[in-house]
């Protein structure tokens, strides 16, 4: 039995959401901005490194700490069942199901990134502060499910799902990180 889609829920593409993902753009803009445009002028236009882009090597992966690789593996199958779960209908046992799931993803991804030290040379980074915000931030959403505060549950799940996997995507593709290795150089 599936309960049907709930009325008071935002749509995926709604003002509200287009809007809060064009300012997690503009956030992750303004981060590469403040990171990485400053040490252009240091290293050279020369040395910018040159973009080859190719078939992703695997390879790297398994060559990979066991960090990277569980942190890989978990915001993978976060951003999956989180497309799904966008796009689907809410409130159904299958939504629960896979909420669930993209909870556990999603707390194993953050947490597994507080071991990922190589940006800042062993320290945490500015990136981290996105995995300290889902880890706290996490369990609040599934509270607001479990109260039947579906506005805010759903605010939050949508606001992670942007900024804790598309921003935080979009800026493991920074050059020299291992993304952009994989794909290319």
């Amino acid at each position: 039995m599936t309960t049907p889609q709930i009325a008071s829920e935002p749509a995926l593409f709604s003002r509200d959401n287009l809007l809060r993902s064009a300012a997690a753009c503009a956030a992750a803009l303004a981060i590469v901005g403040v990171t990485v445009i400053p040490n252009l002028g240091r290293m050279g236009i020369a040395h910018l490194p040159a973009m080859h882009p190719h078939a992703p090597r695997l390879d790297l992966i398994l060559q990979a700490p066991p960090a990277v690789q569980i942190h890989l593996a978990a915001v993978l199958t976060a951003f999956a069942i989180g497309v799904v779960l966008l796009i689907g209908v809410k409130g159904s046992l299958m939504h629960r199901t896979l909420g669930w799931t993209w909870v556990l993803a999603m707390m194993t991804g953050a947490v597994s990134s507080l071991f990922i030290r190589i940006i800042n040379h062993g320290s945490l980074s500015f990136i981290h502060l996105l995995s300290g915000w889902t880890i706290i931030v996490l369990p609040f959403a599934v509270y607001a499910a479990r109260r039947h505060n579906i506005r805010m549950h759903a605010r939050v799940m949508t606001s992670l799902f942007t900024g804790g996997l598309l921003l935080a995507g979009l800026l493991a593709f920074i050059p020299g990180r291992l993304m952009w290795e994989m794909v290319f150089r």
